[in-house]
């Protein structure tokens, strides 16, 4: 499809979908104001899915590797029960009063949980075996971070990978210096061969795996 179509066919999607809730909103407005990578955050459509596998689960407790604005960490909170758990680590101590400032503006703030900080470090202070894993950080990292929560992650539990199709760069041969598109390259050979999780790629914004645990 053209890009006109394929700006029309997500328009028209949007349209009959359900609709962010103001303080999305709000917190997209100010993204794209004050922030470098806006397009960064999980945006309306894949926001809408989040919640609905929370819907769809009913898990209880979440991680989210990668919070950035926290607008991914709503919608999960959104879709999840009232009694849930929700750890999202940051690692970018600058974002902390972006994200408290939001956080703090809605009704489901005490079910989240802000860790600022090294994944790699806080994962293991977490003591808790994850429902939901959801996995939108630092690129080179996406199999240390496989490994590192598979153990905590309950048979039947679902992770999900974001950005794995990377803007179409999973279909080129990187160079050297890309750390990035070859630390998805091989977190998606290694997925597509581990027979302890099945899973399905959606093509929706820049790829998104669903990875449910046998």
């Amino acid at each position: 499809m053209s890009l006109e179509k394929d700006e029309a066919i997500e328009s028209y999607i949007l349209s009959r979908i359900d609709q962010e809730s103001e303080l999305l909103k709000q917190l997209n407005r100010d993204a794209h104001v004050n922030l470098l990578k806006p397009r960064m955050l999980s945006g309306h459509l894949q926001g809408r899915m989040l919640k609905m596998f929370c819907r769809m689960m009913n898990p209880k407790y979440i991680l989210e590797i990668g919070t950035y604005t926290a607008y991914a960490t709503l919608c999960l909170a959104e879709g999840a029960d009232n009694d849930a758990e929700i750890h999202t680590i940051e690692v970018n101590d600058e974002l902390e009063d972006f994200i408290l400032k939001h956080l703090h503006k809605s009704k489901l703030k005490d079910k989240i949980h802000l860790h600022i900080g090294d994944a790699m470090e806080i994962i293991p202070q977490i003591d808790r075996t994850f429902d939901l894993v959801f996995i939108d950080a630092n690129k080179r990292h996406y199999i240390e971070y496989y490994n590192l929560i598979f153990d905590k992650v309950r048979p039947g539990g679902l992770i999900i990978a974001d950005n794995t199709l990377w803007d179409g760069h999973v279909l080129e041969t990187p160079k050297p210096s890309d750390k990035q598109t070859i630390g998805i390259q091989q977190f998606n050979d290694m997925i597509a061969k581990d027979d302890r999780v099945e899973k399905v790629i959606l093509p929706i914004r820049d790829g998104l795996t669903l990875i449910w645990k046998k």
